[in-house]
């Protein structure tokens, strides 16, 4: 699926949900559900700078495409960078740099995070296509 698609299937699935706190508890099973970034990529240079909570981001180029891990020390934290690695993992560094990132507002989330959560999630969204921009200046010299 295309990032546009994936984002389009995140809007249907909260749509369907009635309230904040069944789209919470969905947004905290999908954190339990990441799979976990390997232990030797928890360092400090892997820390998302602007998030409340600890975020480590781990990024790796496979066959063209970036694959993204994390983990995070608080529950509703993973379950945002979850969402995020779901529909930007898997995709080459162009699409990530490129791609307009809607679902966040349009399923209502910007304005039912705190501050702190809303700027961790634009953090980590700024982190993932800086490393795709990075990625994509090292393949067009290669």
């Amino acid at each position: 699926m295309t990032i546009q698609e994936i984002q389009e299937e995140i809007i249907s699935d909260f749509s369907v949900m009635g309230s904040w706190e069944d789209k919470y508890e969905y947004i905290i099973q999908l954190g339990k559900e990441l799979p976990l970034i390997a232990e030797e990529f928890k360092t400090p240079d892997n820390l998302i700078k602007g998030c409340q909570s600890r975020v480590w981001l781990h990024t790796e180029l496979k066959d063209g495409k970036l694959i993204f891990t994390a983990d995070s020390d608080a529950v509703i934290t993973k379950g945002l960078v979850s969402l995020m690695i779901y529909v930007l993992s898997g995709h080459t560094p162009q699409e990530i740099a490129s791609a307009e990132i809607y679902f966040i507002d349009a399923i209502g989330l910007s304005s039912h995070l705190s501050p702190t959560r809303s700027n961790g999630l634009l953090s980590m969204l700024k982190q993932m296509k800086l490393y795709a921009i990075a990625y994509q200046a090292k393949i067009n010299q290669q």
